[in-house]
């Protein structure tokens, strides 16, 4: 059953984490001192920064316009502060909002419009509402949905359907609680798309044609770096894949799925038996083993010539 806002200090707990980003912050509070709606919180989880980035927020936290809970922890990677993050948040809606993004002055108040729209009684199967994203020029990252108003799941839309780009929303802070990131040891890194895939087994969501988030990819950022980024933390790469190939997804996607599960299994010094093993498709898996070998070899070459 779906909370009630009594049960909650707002209705929106909008989330920052950042790691050494003072520079892009300040265009996210900026945007959020323009909402239209104002009950929400700001919860800021600095990963270890070491740049400026305490000093600048408690400054802001000082001015008073907005509410601000800041929090320091050692780096571990974005998924450990947004797990933090949704522990401390006192908001009934849970909405990531990057550090070098920004919004628009009617976000919150679209956001909550969309959600009020779903009846009562059909709330419980809702984690929350999307919209698309768009460039500091105001184009689309990618492409809108095909429908407005679309109630469908994160899976669907993801092997289903050919859309495309940066996608943005939030989800019931009480369902965010029931399906924390793994934190692996060792690793920074691993794939949102995880989460997203496990609670699309049981809840779906409300998309909206709505440009609502503007988008500015990062040089030194997590898409800018990606397949050195997941080399790099093979072993939640590899959970990601291998949860992939059990779900309902079509022949392609079931085929690429097993072929970086197998791929990064090789970057985490996972012994070929156990990668076949450990697949939901084993057989199938082991036919796919030497291309997924040959790809992993190409990541080695790749890494080689770059100086990665």
């Amino acid at each position: 059953m779906v909370k009630q806002s009594g049960e909650y200090e707002y209705k929106f707990t909008v989330f920052t984490p950042t790691h050494n980003r003072v520079n892009t912050l300040k265009r996210v509070y900026n945007s959020l001192k323009k909402q239209n709606y104002t009950n929400f919180e700001w919860v800021i989880v600095d990963d270890g920064s070491i740049d400026n980035t305490s000093n600048v927020v408690r400054q802001w936290m000082k001015e008073n316009f907005l509410t601000i809970r800041y929090f320091y922890k050692e780096n571990g990677g974005k998924h450990t502060a947004v797990n933090l993050g949704v522990r401390e948040a006192k908001g009934e809606f849970f909405l990531i909002l990057d550090s070098d993004d920004a919004c628009v002055p009617h976000t919150l108040e679209t956001f909550l419009k969309s959600w009020e729209e779903i009846p009562k009684t059909k709330k419980d199967k809702f984690t929350g509402v999307t919209a698309v994203g768009m460039d500091f020029s105001g184009n689309v990252v990618g492409t809108y949905y095909p429908y407005d108003n679309w109630d469908v799941s994160h899976l669907e839309i993801l092997t289903k359907y050919k859309v495309k780009g940066d996608k943005w929303g939030f989800n019931r802070t009480e369902i965010m609680r029931k399906f924390p990131f793994p934190e692996i040891e060792g690793e920074t890194f691993i794939s949102e798309g995880l989460i997203w895939n496990r609670i699309s087994m049981q809840y779906i969501k409300r998309n909206i044609n709505e440009k609502l988030k503007y988008i500015e990819y990062q040089s030194d950022g997590l898409s800018a770096s990606s397949l050195k980024i997941r080399i790099k933390n093979p072993k939640g790469t590899r959970l990601y894949y291998r949860e992939l190939i059990s779900l309902r997804i079509n022949r392609k996607w079931k085929i690429r799925s097993i072929l970086n599960y197998i791929r990064f299994s090789l970057h985490g010094k996972i012994r070929l038996k156990r990668i076949v093993l450990d697949s939901f498709l084993s057989l199938l898996t082991g036919i796919l083993l030497p291309i997924g070998y040959l790809i992993y070899i190409k990541d080695l070459i790749y890494l080689r010539f770059t100086n990665k």
